[in-house]
């Protein structure tokens, strides 16, 4: 059995990605990652991703190394990489959500997380494993469905 891994990154969009080229990259990620075994979410908000992949160990380091490679993203900050037991995200190819600055203020653990210009430097695993723990465990993805933002699975 492969060594399952989940990690997370954070970057900054080269320049901010309009909806259209958003919406692209999910397309591709989501067939891409569906091939390779690849689960995970990625939220993105004033310029900014907050992403997580899990699957196995090879195919998610080499997928990040694409990632980091992309022209489109900057600043880009590797969080955690560590081995899991379980997915967090095994119905999704790809979660998306795009969210507002106002939404980011409704959902508990995001209020200054995608602050422009900070966020990046504020990370931590701690305090990034906070917020996938919040979310996987359902009280992010509880109030993205209720409304506070538009999701997407794939």
């Amino acid at each position: 059995m492969e060594r399952l891994i989940h990690l997370i990154y954070a970057s900054s969009a080269q320049p901010d990605f309009s909806p259209a080229e958003v919406t692209d990259v999910l397309k591709r990620s989501r067939g891409n990652n569906a091939a390779l075994d690849v689960t995970g979410m990625l939220l993105y908000a004033d310029g900014s991703f907050f992403q997580v992949l899990e699957g196995p160990e090879e195919v998610v380091d080499a997928l990040f190394e694409k990632i980091c490679e992309d022209p489109r993203h900057g600043k880009l900050v590797k969080i955690i990489r560590e081995p899991i037991a379980t997915r967090a995200f095994a119905d999704w190819s790809m979660g998306y959500s795009k969210m507002t600055r106002g939404e980011l203020g409704e959902v508990p653990g995001l209020n200054d997380f995608f602050s422009r210009g900070s966020c990046l430097e504020a990370l931590d695993p701690g305090r990034a494993k906070r917020l996938l723990e919040a979310f996987a465990s359902g009280r992010w993805r509880n109030r993205i469905r209720s409304g506070a933002a538009s999701v997407a699975h794939g």
